[in-house]
Formats: structure tokens, sequence, C-alpha cells
């Protein structure tokens, strides 16, 4: 392993033409080497960033001059610039081999990393699969970060895995929780009456699930099982709600890939103790998953048809989601013995203009196929689709659809009824 300073990181000297450059996503982002590498784009013969969710400044369009570009979400602030990139679309699940096996090619890693008293270095904040990402690439720049918390488990990262370990810098990405509408409040009231005690729960960041957590502060007896996490489950852990006592697997401890939160989180989740960090192999694995207990897993959506398949992908022509986590939990809840998925979202768009329940997706993509869909949330009910038919279905969301679109939706399916008579 070399050592030098950031000012002599020099990445002419170290990327080949046309490599590909990865680096973890949302916090896990080592800022001050991606700041250098875009600044140093003109200098480089056309590299490939790889990236997943981003909530920096990194990614810019104006980067598509000196880069080629391929994004595996499009969240955040990824957002920016997938409308000029190559959209890889994999189950999260699939991620860690995919890299492994050379079909996600990545060939310098860039990461962050706080030294740890026995020899070995900490990732800190994620570890979804970034050790596959380690292992597959040629070089390896790690940023020395002491500011990361001292986590362990997948997060642990040996000194043989990095090639150039550079000083260094302390800033890691804050991800504060969102304040949720009253309208995302009353969707997630009606998520947390599905929840039973005891259950093992599957949160992940934004608005939607920052009001689940404040919904379950009633309940009892919960796990936390999830591939990322925020600030929001701390009061549940703190009040006493979450023990992680009944969850069948992993007694007492709250696994995830990812720490997606603030200061505050880092610090409660290095001093408590109580926290796994485990990749995506473990996290996302579904024979894993079904021997959680009573596993309830929750997640949105942009938009679902009256069959039951789910678009979380893609928006107004823009690609603003991910595959991601999405169906491996949709599929682990459902595999767990008392488990649920639960997909949950307000009726409408913001603006209340659109309903986010449609007729028909049309050619945009299915990211959960209506097999796999079970139980429906908006704040107006619950669509439970398990075992439905399709006529039968149709009636269920139509029903928990906005009373004002209800009606275009009946007319629109009873219209495609008559010209199939």
């Amino acid at each position: 392993m070399q050592q030098c300073q950031l000012e002599q990181l020099d990445f002419a000297d170290l990327v080949r033409p046309g490599e590909v450059i990865a680096w973890p996503q949302g916090p896990g982002e080592p800022l001050a080497l991606t700041e250098r590498l875009v600044a140093q784009g003109p200098t480089l013969q056309r590299p490939t960033l790889l990236f997943g969710l981003t909530q920096s400044d990194t990614l810019q369009p104006a980067l598509a001059r000196d880069f080629g570009l391929r994004a595996l979400n499009g969240a955040g602030n990824s957002r920016r610039v997938t409308a000029l990139a190559e959209i890889f679309p994999a189950h999260l699940s699939a991620m860690p081999g995919l890299f492994r096996c050379g079909g996600l090619r990545v060939d310098v890693c860039l990461v962050q990393v706080r030294p740890l008293a026995d020899g070995h270095f900490t990732l800190g904040v994620i570890c979804d699969f970034t050790h596959a990402m380690l292992q597959k690439a040629r070089l390896v720049v790690a940023l020395l970060n002491p500011g990361l918390p001292a986590m362990r488990g997948d997060a642990i990262v040996s000194a043989l895995d990095i090639d150039l370990l550079v000083d260094g810098d302390e800033r890691i990405l804050d991800l504060p929780d969102p304040e949720p509408s009253a309208v995302e409040h009353a969707v997630a009231q009606r998520v947390a009456e599905l929840i039973p005690d005891q259950a093992t729960v599957q949160l992940g960041v934004g608005t939607l699930p920052t009001a689940v957590a404040l919904a379950l502060r009633g309940h009892r007896a919960l796990g936390l099982h999830s591939g990322v996490l925020s600030d929001a489950v701390i009061d549940l852990i703190q009040r006493g709600v979450v023990t992680n006592a009944h969850k069948g697997l992993d007694a007492g401890r709250t696994v995830t890939g990812g720490l997606f939160g603030t200061q505050r989180l880092r610090n409660f989740a290095e001093q408590s103790g109580l926290f796994d960090m485990r990749s995506a192999d473990y996290t996302h694995q579904l024979s894993m998953m079904a021997g959680l207990s009573k596993f309830h897993t929750i997640n949105s959506g942009i938009e679902i048809d009256l069959s039951g398949q789910v678009n979380a992908e893609v928006a107004g022509g823009r690609y603003l989601g991910a595959v991601g986590g999405y169906v491996d939990f949709v599929r682990g809840g459902q595999a767990s013995p008392n488990g649920r998925s639960i997909i949950a979202f307000p009726s409408t768009t913001t603006d209340g203009r659109h309903s986010r329940i449609v007729a028909s997706l049309g050619e945009r993509p299915v990211t959960a196929a209506r097999s796999d869909v079970d139980a429906v949330v908006t704040e107006h009910a619950v669509a439970h689709l398990r075992g439905c038919s399709l006529a039968e279905r149709e009636r269920r969301l139509i029903a928990v659809a906005h009373p004002e679109h209800r009606d275009a939706l009946r007319r629109i399916t009873q219209r495609n009824k008559d010209s199939h008579s």
C-alpha cells in the first residue's frame, strides 16, 4: 500500500484510457477524491463513471464532455445526469455477484476509510456491494477519513485491499430525514396498522419511511433489517419500540447495509454497539429474509397499474428511481413466515393532478411484477392483492385511488372491456 497527499493525487497517472471508475453510494462517497477526479477530467482519456445513489454535487451534466456515465440508480442527485447515462438495472442482491463475475465492470474503486486499532480499516457508513467492487478493481484508492464511525462487520477492509491511501478529509455527506406531508403521515398510519407487534421491519430512507417510523412509536418489540437506515430509527430504539428480540435471526441486532443519516445516527450506531453492518449478499438475500420472523417490508413507488404492476423507476420520461433492492424486499417480505410486502404511496402526485394508480403503465418499466405484489396502501385504504384475480385487482385498486380519479379509471377499464368483447 502506497500513501500520498491529496494535493499530489494525479488521476492521469493512475487511470488508463476507457477504464471504469466507481465509488460507494450516498454518504459512502469519498468527496475529496471524487471532486479531484472530476476537476482533472480534461486531463484524462475519457474514463467512465459508474455510480448509484448520490447526494453530493459531484455529478453534473457538463461531465459528459470528459467522462462516460453509467447509472445504477436515478435517485437523489444522480437524476441530474441519468438522461446522459447508460442505465444498468439490477437487483441489489445480484450486484455483488455481477461485480465479481465482471458483468458490471469496475477498474478503479474510490472509497473512504477510517483506520482501526487492529490495523484494519472501516468503511464506516456503507458496505452494500462495496466489498465486491474492492475485490474486482485493478486499483483501489482510499481516502483517510477519521470522521467515519468505527463500524465493523462487513464494513471492515483489510490493508491488503488498498493500493493507494490518500490524506485526508473529514467530510461526510449528511442525509437528514425530510419532513413528511400530511398525506404521507396518513399513508404511514395505514401502513403501521398492518404491522403487528414483534414484527421485523424493513425501512428505507425518504419522507414515507420517516413517516412510517413515526407511526410505529406505539408498537412493541419490533426488529429492524434494512438495506439502509436513517436517523428516524434512533427514536424507535431509544423508546424501546425496537428491541430486535423476536427476529428469528440476529437477535438483539439492528442489521443494515448503510447509515444514511446525519452525525446523530453515526454517533448512535458507533456508541450503542447495537448495529450490524452487512453486505447486500446478506441484507437482500431471499433465503436469509425467509428466516426472519414476521418480516414486513415497506416500499414506495412512482405508480401502479390496475393489474398490480409497479413502476419505481421512470416518471415524465426521466429515470428517477431504481430497481435496487425493491424486488428483493417485495419478495423477501412474502417469503417470511407471517410476513408481508407493503407498497405505499399517496394516491396522487404532489399537485393532485395525476393519479398514481393508472390504468396501464404503457411503455414505462415494470419494476415489480403483478405476481409479486401483496398489499398496496394509499391514504384512502389498503388493497390486498395477494391471490386476487385481475378483475378483483382492478376493483380493489380503484377503491384506494383518489376519489376524483376513480370514475376515470372505471371508464378506461370499461372501454378496454368493450373493445375486447
